[in-house]
């Protein structure tokens, strides 16, 4: 497939970049600073450019079979503003207008699923997140309304705590209340999940929380 990829520098979206290249996918990445990826490959486009910027962003989903993103807001409480709301605004606009349907991103299970039964987790992380990262919730409440909101065929995997610890290629998923799923899950092993949503039609439409 060709697919898009936002957030290709962060800890997550270089293995996601890496996979998709491995699998042998035609991938575009949109980045502020190219120098941070440190991946080459035939197979892979490399487009410079701002989320504000809404040509880079038209140049980067433009004949797209999906875009997967890997953006998350920073944990720093001096960051102000909602810089990723807007820009995922920008780019559900632009993946309308190119016909692009297919979007994979993440969340927090601080949001909750129609299809999520009552949980502690739906009391307990939205009022730590309010306490220690009130940018980031907003962020993260602004970025995922901007895409389920929208007619798109979207999956969002809602993760808690990511890990550097090396793949364990053990996954759980599902909906809290339903299925057992944890709260730590290694950066590899949630990269490998967003990519097999490309051909997983289990959870389209959906925000599953996810876990080791």
């Amino acid at each position: 497939m060709r697919v898009t990829v936002l957030g290709a520098t962060g800890g997550i979206g270089r293995h996601v970049t890496r996979r998709l290249l491995n699998e042998g996918h035609q991938v575009t990445a949109l980045v502020r600073s190219p120098a941070k990826l440190a991946i080459t490959d035939p197979a892979l486009t490399v487009i410079t450019g701002a989320l504000s910027a809404t040509a880079a962003v038209k140049q980067a989903v433009t004949g797209a079979d999906a875009v997967i993103s890997a953006l998350g807001p920073s944990m720093k409480r001096s960051v102000q503003g909602t810089a990723l709301t807007d820009g995922t605004r920008t780019i559900v606009e632009v993946m309308r207008e190119q016909k692009v349907d297919r979007f994979i991103g993440l969340a927090t299970p601080s949001l909750a699923d129609p299809q999520d039964k009552p949980h502690w987790k739906h009391k307990v992380l939205p009022v730590m997140a309010r306490l220690m990262f009130p940018n980031a919730l907003i962020e993260l409440t602004g970025m995922t309304a901007a895409v389920t909101d929208s007619d798109l065929d979207y999956t969002i995997a809602r993760i808690t705590n990511p890990t550097n610890k090396p793949a364990s290629g053990h996954v759980r998923s599902g909906f809290l209340g339903h299925d057992h799923v944890g709260s730590v899950m290694s950066r590899e092993d949630i990269a490998a999940f967003l990519v097999s949503q490309l051909t997983d039609p289990r959870y389209r439409r959906a925000m599953p929380a996810i876990s080791n």
